[in-house]
């Protein structure tokens, strides 16, 4: 019912924002339309570096800044003023001591900042005035855009 409740309000002109899709469905066309657009700069270093210090190895995907970046955007548009430090902790894990027990720990800020810093220069995000980041409109009207196009995929496929 909840399902056609709003397919109602999408067809009736009502607007589907990022908060109405799946997250992972979001972050990966998100993260494939960053890709296409080839606006965001990745880093040299993308293919040697760890997300955090408790990993043992990089990520294996090829992609995986461009997700990051998106999994990123998704946060700030849910939080307004959200910095690195907090997303450290939101994307940080457990690092495995051995017989000890285990611990939180942060994840790279390194990662998080350039990322942050990449969506800043495509002018999606920006500085909030009491600290982090905010999203800009023009980073709102494409994340929902996005939202739509997964919205009416999940749609058709049903």
């Amino acid at each position: 019912k909840q399902w056609y409740q709003r397919r109602v309000a999408i067809t009736a002109g009502g607007g589907v924002t990022l908060k109405d899709v799946e997250s992972h469905m979001w972050v990966k066309e998100f993260a494939a339309f960053l890709q296409k657009s080839g606006k965001l700069t990745v880093p040299k270093w993308t293919d040697i570096v760890k997300t955090a210090t408790f990993k043992e190895l990089p990520p294996k995907d090829n992609n995986w800044f461009y997700i990051r970046t998106a999994a990123l955007l998704r946060r700030v548009y849910l939080k307004q003023g959200v910095g690195c430090g907090a997303l450290r902790k939101i994307y940080g894990g457990r690092i495995n001591r051995g017989a000890a027990p285990s611990h939180h720990k942060k994840a790279s800020a390194s990662v998080i900042r350039h990322a942050l810093k990449g969506l800043e220069e495509m002018k999606l995000i920006a500085k909030h005035p009491d600290g982090g980041r905010m999203i800009t409109s023009a980073g709102r009207r494409d994340a929902d855009r996005i939202a739509f196009q997964v919205m009416s995929s999940s749609m058709s496929t049903e």
